[in-house]
C-alpha cells in the first residue's frame, strides 16, 4: 500500500497541514520541524503524487503535441524545440502521432484534455477546427503547429509554404528544366496544398514550363519510392526532368527508385529537390536540394505562445507568427545546366 501524506505525519507527530508545508512552502516551517518531517518521508518511503496535486490546482505540468506524422524527422526537431521551451518552466511535452488520421488525432486530443494538459500543440489534419474550438472554450488552450486558421482564430506558428513551393520550383526552372512533377499528397493537408499551389505560381511565370501532379497517399518513403518507379518506367521523353517532392521523406524515396540499377540519373536526367532540409537529406546518395524550415524555432516559439495564452485567459488575442523558408541547394539539382 502506498505511503500517504497522513502517515507521514503520524511518523512524524505533526499534522498534515505541516507535511503540506514543508513540500510546498518549508519556508513556513520551523527548521527542526522541517528536519522531522524529512527523516519520516525518507524512513516511510513516501513519494508525492504529483499529478494529484496538479490536477487539483486545475492543470497538469504537461503540454500535449500532436503531429502528422513522427517519423518524420521534421516533427522530431519540431517536438525538440518545444521541449527546450517547456523544461525551461518546469514542463513536460507528452507527443502523440496522428499519423495522418483523423481518428487517432481525435483520440489524442481526447486523450490530452482528460489529463487535463496545460494546453496542445497541433499539426492538424485538415481544415476543419470545430474539435479544436471545443477544446479550448473547454480551458485547453490550443496552438496551431506548422499551418495557420484559415480564419486566423487559433494562435499558430508556421513557415510561409506558398512561398517555399514557389522557391523549390523557382530554383528548379533556374537550371533550365521545364517539365516538373510534383510528388506529394493527400493535398487534403494544408501545408501540401499550399506546396504545391506555389509550384503553380512558378510554373506560371515560365511560357515553356509544365507541371504534372503526381499524387500520393500520404508524405512517406515509401509512397516517394512508389511514384520514383512510376517515373523510372517512362520513357526518356515522357518523363519529367525535375521532381519537387512535398517533403524530403517522399525525396529520399524518389532517388531511391530512380537510382536503382542506374536507369535514371540524378541530377543528369532529373534533378530532385524536397521539403524540410532533415538532417537525412544531406547525407543522402545524391545529398538532396530542399527547402529549409526552422524547425525546432517553430516548436519553441509555440510553446511560448501556448504559455502566455494559459496566463492570460480570454485576454490573450490570437497571434499568428510566420516563418520565411530558405533554399538549400545540394548535388541532387547543383550540377545541372541550363539548357
Amino acid at each position: 500500500m502506498a505511503v500517504s501524506v497522513k502517515d507521514v505525519a503520524i511518523a512524524a507527530s505533526v499534522s498534515v497541514g505541516t507535511v503540506s508545508n514543508v513540500l510546498n512552502r518549508p519556508d513556513k516551517v520551523a527548521p527542526a520541524t522541517v528536519a522531522r518531517v524529512l527523516a519520516a518521508i525518507d524512513e516511510l518511503g513516501f513519494v508525492r503524487n504529483d499529478a494529484a496535486r496538479q490536477l487539483r490546482a486545475g492543470r497538469s505540468r504537461s503540454i500535449g503535441l500532436v503531429v502528422l506524422d513522427v517519423r518524420n524527422p521534421f516533427f522530431t526537431d519540431v517536438a525538440r524545440g518545444a521541449e527546450d521551451r517547456a523544461a525551461r518552466d518546469g514542463m513536460a511535452v507528452l507527443l502523440g502521432n496522428s499519423d495522418e488520421d483523423g481518428v487517432r488525432e481525435g483520440a489524442y486530443l481526447d486523450l490530452f484534455e482528460e489529463q487535463r494538459v496545460h494546453g496542445v500543440l497541433i499539426s492538424p489534419l485538415a481544415d476543419d477546427l470545430p474539435r479544436l474550438e471545443r477544446l479550448r472554450s473547454r480551458g485547453t488552450p490550443v496552438v496551431l503547429v506548422d499551418r495557420e486558421a484559415p480564419d486566423r482564430s487559433f494562435s499558430s506558428v508556421s513557415v510561409d509554404d506558398v512561398v517555399g513551393g514557389r522557391l523549390a520550383v523557382r530554383h528548379l526552372l533556374d537550371t533550365g528544366r521545364r517539365r516538373i512533377a510534383f510528388v506529394g499528397g493527400p493535398v487534403g493537408i494544408r501545408q501540401v496544398a499550399d506546396r504545391l499551389a506555389g509550384a503553380r505560381q512558378a510554373v506560371a511565370e515560365v511560357p515553356d514550363a509544365t507541371l504534372e501532379v503526381i499524387p500520393t497517399d500520404s508524405l512517406s518513403v515509401l509512397q516517394g519510392r512508389a511514384a520514383g518507379e512510376g517515373i523510372r518506367g517512362r520513357g526518356a521523353a515522357d518523363r519529367p526532368d525535375a521532381v519537387f517532392a512535398a517533403n524530403d521523406l517522399l525525396a529520399m524515396g524518389v532517388l531511391q527508385a530512380l537510382s536503382m540499377m542506374g536507369a535514371v540519373r540524378v541530377p543528369d536526367d532529373v534533378a530532385l529537390i524536397g521539403y524540410d532540409d532533415i538532417d537525412f537529406a544531406s547525407a543522402a546518395v545524391v545529398p538532396l536540394s530542399s527547402i529549409r524550415q526552422p524547425a525546432a524555432r517553430i516548436g519553441h516559439t509555440a510553446v511560448d505562445l501556448l504559455l502566455r495564452e494559459a496566463a492570460e485567459g480570454e485576454a490573450f488575442a490570437p497571434e499568428q507568427v510566420v516563418f520565411q523558408p530558405e533554399l538549400v541547394v545540394r548535388e541532387s539539382t547543383a550540377a545541372v545546366t541550363r539548357r
